[in-house]
């Protein structure tokens, strides 16, 4: 999703007595200038960590809804739908302030490249919510920062230290001890998270080949907008046929769609007011509340596999994260 503009927080350093070299020199009367306050980083950074918490909550929320209307209504059905009202919103959105509702840049190969990432990350993991445990696909998709690292490696020729690469070692044990591939614990669901990360890590990496020029409204409604083909390919192949929903699933899906807004701006808000060595390892706050969901909500039950599992993945994420922040700040 493309980052919005809607939380802006005023930049007030409060004033400070400066006393100047007239003042040193005997005068009463000081001057006054506005001196760094060393408070407001301090404060800035705990606004941004609770934003990332709130937006985590929110996604977690979302997806919870999403996996109720599954219960009754086809998966495909669910994308599609969500597809038509985010894309619809944004589109009016766009139109409203006068923009573009078509652009050539959209034929851009990395951006036609991240609209694919982005429907068959849909496809994937509205799958594994759809027929696999809250818990497990959102443990899962707690490796995509790792896999974003490891995909800039192979593919964008990025350089990673020691460090990280022990980051990503230990993630991916971490997914195997969630997976369990080869046993009876292993569940298919757990497959169509993996391929979800996967996705969304193709997404990502076709993110950074997008000219900077190109619209980010444009881009989020376009990402949208392929989640409808995405729905078509799941109805087409799947044995379940569409449903008039009924007002109530109605409601859960706009509070799907306008949770996952808002928590995406919240997100973004939260990215631009604190330093990201600070608040990057409250991403993985989502695990939390999607954890506390699955079991109040599903009546999941995850067992010790999937919750040591999930602390791998999420310790090793954080790692990593801060690693690339800290050589992110040495760099300026």
């Amino acid at each position: 999703m493309a980052a919005g503009h809607i939380l802006n927080f005023e930049q007030h350093p409060a004033p400070f007595i400066a006393i100047d070299a007239r003042h040193r020199a005997g005068q009463t009367t000081p001057s006054f200038a506005a001196l760094p306050d060393p408070v407001k980083p301090v404060m800035d950074n705990l606004r941004a960590a609770l934003l990332m918490t709130a937006a985590m909550a929110l996604f977690a929320v979302e997806d919870s809804f999403l996996k109720t209307l599954t219960g009754r209504l086809p998966a495909g059905q669910v994308l599609m739908m969500t597809g038509i009202m985010a894309s619809g919103l944004f589109w009016a959105l766009i139109a409203a302030q006068g923009g573009r509702l078509w652009t050539r840049d959209l034929l851009h190969p990395a951006v036609m490249l991240r609209n694919l990432g982005e429907g068959l990350a849909g496809i994937l993991f509205l799958s594994a919510l759809t027929y696999g445990d809250l818990a497990t696909a959102s443990a899962i998709l707690q490796a995509l920062p790792l896999a974003l690292t490891l995909g800039a490696v192979l593919f964008l020729r990025e350089k990673v230290g020691w460090r990280r690469w022990s980051s990503i070692i230990v993630g991916l044990i971490g997914v195997l001890i969630v997976v369990r591939p080869g046993t009876e614990a292993f569940h298919p669901s757990a497959a169509l998270a993996v391929g979800a990360v996967v996705a969304l890590t193709l997404r990502d990496l076709a993110t950074r080949r997008i000219p900077p020029g190109v619209s980010s409204q444009v881009l989020t409604a376009s990402a949208f907008a392929s989640l409808i083909p995405g729905g078509l390919i799941l109805l087409l192949f799947g044995n379940r046929p569409m449903l008039l929903p009924v007002a109530g699933e109605l409601m859960i899906l706009s509070g799907a769609v306008a949770f996952g807004l808002v928590a995406y701006m919240a997100m973004v808000g939260a990215m631009r007011l604190g330093e990201i060595a600070v608040i990057a390892p409250f991403r993985y706050t989502r695990l939390v509340f999607a954890l506390i969901l699955a079991v109040l909500v599903f009546g999941e039950r995850p067992d010790t596999a999937t919750l040591t599992g999930a602390a791998i993945i999420a310790l090793a994420g954080m790692a990593a994260m801060w690693r690339e922040a800290r050589l992110a700040r040495r760099g300026r």
